[in-house]
């Protein structure tokens, strides 16, 4: 086993990689010392701006780097799996940046490359390392609320950027993908797995989801409703609601002033960097020291809720999973 911090290559100069980076500089286990961009100029301005050892001009030449262990993949969403599996292939472990995939076969895949080359793959849910979202979590299922009755969750802000590659369907843009992923991740973390999905979707000029509306049935007794979209105000949040009591958390993505208000009191909980602490699970996880805190199961049925949503919105019916 090698020792020493785990050496990560970043695949692209993706704007999500400051966090990546900043969450890296806090972790004895993790040292970022490569970056690659199909432009090897801007590879080497960015690599020369941040610091990093080595710049490359084709994201190829970086999974050819022997000294790089992990791969940070934050190419565009209809690269993720391609380029993740590439990188498996290649011998890196991966984290992924978050929606994995929208459609579960190409998640399986993904997986078995991973299992296949001995290697980790891990989908970047930053979020889910956070006490705050830990609490949230314990308080539910240590019947706080009572019994859990009904979800609701929003994450939505204005996108004016008609470039942006979140609004071009070819890449799998779209607001579910980019926003509602979250509200499923986290109605999933609280009340498991939907048995069926109702799902309707405002589209844009592109085609894509610039919103996106669900309804989730967990049991007989327990539902979920989110919204997510570009073009609506800026919000987040999330309400579980129980047959005796409330549990509101107020900035459940970004985690800014940590904290659940249960009945209206509320609970600090510790202010870390969710970056700092996803990068040191999955840097532990490859030395042997720790499990990722996500894996195969999780991402899977993270797909299965996004790819039943968008066969709603298409057919104007509820789905079952």
């Amino acid at each position: 086993m090698s020792e020493g911090p785990v050496q990560w290559g970043l695949l692209s100069t993706a704007r999500i990689n400051e966090a990546i980076l900043e969450g890296a500089r806090q972790s004895e286990r993790t040292q970022i010392v490569a970056v690659a961009s199909r432009d090897i100029a801007r590879a080497e301005a960015y690599a020369a701006e941040r610091g990093l050892p080595r710049a490359y001009g084709s994201y190829d030449e970086l999974l050819a780097d022997d000294d790089v262990e992990v791969v940070y993949n934050s190419l565009p969403n209809s690269l993720h799996v391609e380029w993740s599996i590439r990188a498996l292939e290649a011998g890196k472990h991966v984290l992924c940046e978050k929606p994995l995939d929208r459609r579960v076969e190409a998640v399986e895949r993904a997986f078995e490359t991973a299992e296949s080359a001995g290697r980790l793959l891990m989908e970047a849910f930053m979020y889910r390392h956070h006490p705050q979202t830990t609490k949230a979590a314990e308080l539910v299922r240590e019947g706080a609320i009572g019994e859990l009755r009904q979800l609701r969750s929003r994450f939505s802000w204005t996108l004016e950027d008609e470039t942006d590659v979140r609004l071009f369907p070819e890449l799998d843009g779209g607001a579910l993908m980019d926003l509602g992923c979250y509200c499923i991740s986290m109605q999933r973390l609280l009340a498991g797995e939907p048995e069926l999905v109702f799902g309707r979707q405002r589209t844009g000029g592109a085609g894509v989801d610039v919103g996106f509306t669900a309804l989730l049935q967990f049991s007989e007794r327990c539902f979920g409703e989110f919204h997510c979209g570009f073009d609506l105000p800026e919000a987040n949040g999330l309400e579980a609601v129980g047959s005796s009591g409330t549990l509101v958390v107020r900035d459940p993505v970004r985690c800014r002033d940590p904290h659940v208000e249960l009945d209206g009191e509320r609970i600090d909980v510790e202010d870390v960097d969710r970056y700092f602490l996803q990068v040191e699970n999955f840097s532990a996880a490859v030395r042997g020291e720790a499990e990722p805190l996500l894996g195969r199961e999780d991402a899977v049925a993270q797909a299965r809720v996004i790819e039943a949503l968008y066969r709603s919105a298409a057919t104007g019916a509820a789905v079952g999973l």
